[in-house]
């Protein structure tokens, strides 16, 4: 079981970045996917995630109405799209795996999935 992000870079504030998250080992329609970010000295944040379904998401507070969380799943990929980028923005951003669902109350914590993938920088310059 594998996970890998991509696509991070460096964008000016206000840009738009896509990241993706390509995942063998398993059909990721079976698991809940999530995304999460560190910045350096901070602890790790849980920024979206997708159920299975791919009908159910959630945001981080700091992210909604910027970021979009999407998954096609005859590619087995997961992408997170994010708009109107800011410098707080700036992180590594990981995507996770859990074959459990998640609600709005624990989909932020990373101790509740159980596959890592390794992460990629993102760079918003002001």
């Amino acid at each position: 079981v594998q996970l890998q992000a991509s696509g991070g870079g460096l964008v000016q504030a206000g840009g738009s970045l896509r990241v993706s998250c390509a995942v063998s080992g398993f059909t990721s329609d079976y698991y809940t996917i999530g995304w999460f970010r560190q910045a350096p000295g901070k602890e790790r944040e849980g920024v979206a995630c997708i159920q299975n379904s791919g009908s159910v998401t959630y945001y981080a507070d700091s992210v909604q109405g910027r970021f979009t969380v999407s998954r096609d799943n005859a590619k087995n990929t997961v992408y997170l799209q994010m708009n109107s980028l800011k410098p707080e923005d700036t992180a590594v951003y990981y995507c996770a795996a859990d074959r459990r669902p998640k609600r709005y109350s624990n989909y932020d914590d990373p101790s509740l999935y159980h596959y890592w993938g390794k992460g990629t920088q993102v760079t918003v310059s002001s």
